[in-house]
């Protein structure tokens, strides 16, 4: 059995050092590189991820990296608490949209072999823009976009929809039917501080975040 070389063990240390951090392509790497673009390509609602993974997968195919590079749907995860369990729901920000990173012919139209590898996927549209010839988006839409890009949070915080001196109504418990205001937010235990008038005098009263809803108004 081979002993590994010293070289061997600096790069798999220098490997595993690395692993703590993940690539992540709407933040390290340029929001431009050179002669490509950022496009807009409507496709069918709840299928966005979908037509991402079957894009990249057949531009990897078809070697055209060098006209088609990122493809991104940008996503957020929210966490959510009911009765002490926690769920976590990764929402799409822009539904029915994917966003293409890809290089035009000199007349702006899109090279015909990546315009048929895109049309002939389940669930694409159209460009934004007049047929064959896609809009590009602007320098601020594409920051914006890329920032809405980056890798969600795998422990979010809960969302939470109060803020002090909201007026809610309590929705369950034994306080149900009472009207109060929020006296505190508690994201980290997902929960309100609510002062409640009880016998002609304030109480607080803390309650998870889904037991109260505002009141409109």
């Amino acid at each position: 059995m081979t002993e590994p070389s010293a070289h061997d063990t600096e790069t798999a240390t220098d490997a595993a050092a690395g692993d703590d951090k993940v690539f992540d392509p709407a933040v390290d790497m340029p929001a431009y590189r050179p002669g490509m673009d950022w496009f807009v390509l409507r496709v069918a609602s709840n299928k966005e991820s979908y037509v991402r993974e079957t894009l990249l997968r057949k531009v990897q195919i078809e070697g055209l990296e060098d006209r088609v590079g990122r493809i991104m749907v940008p996503t957020e995860k929210t966490k959510t608490l009911k009765g002490g369990k926690a769920r976590i729901t990764e929402t799409k920000l822009y539904p029915g949209y994917v966003f293409v990173e890809m290089k035009l012919e000199d007349q702006g139209r899109i090279p015909q072999d990546v315009f048929f590898l895109i049309k002939e996927t389940t669930g694409v549209g159209d460009f934004v823009g007049t047929a064959g010839r896609p809009t590009p988006m602007s320098p601020a839409e594409v920051e914006k976009m890329l920032h809405d890009s980056k890798l969600p949070e795998e422990s979010p915080e809960v969302k939470m929809e109060f803020e002090p001196g909201d007026n809610v109504t309590i929705n369950e418990g034994p306080f149900e039917n009472y009207e109060g205001t929020v006296d505190e937010v508690m994201p980290d235990k997902g929960k309100v501080r609510v002062l409640v008038t009880i016998f002609g005098r304030q109480a607080p009263v803390e309650l998870e975040y889904w037991q109260v809803a505002k009141v409109e108004g």
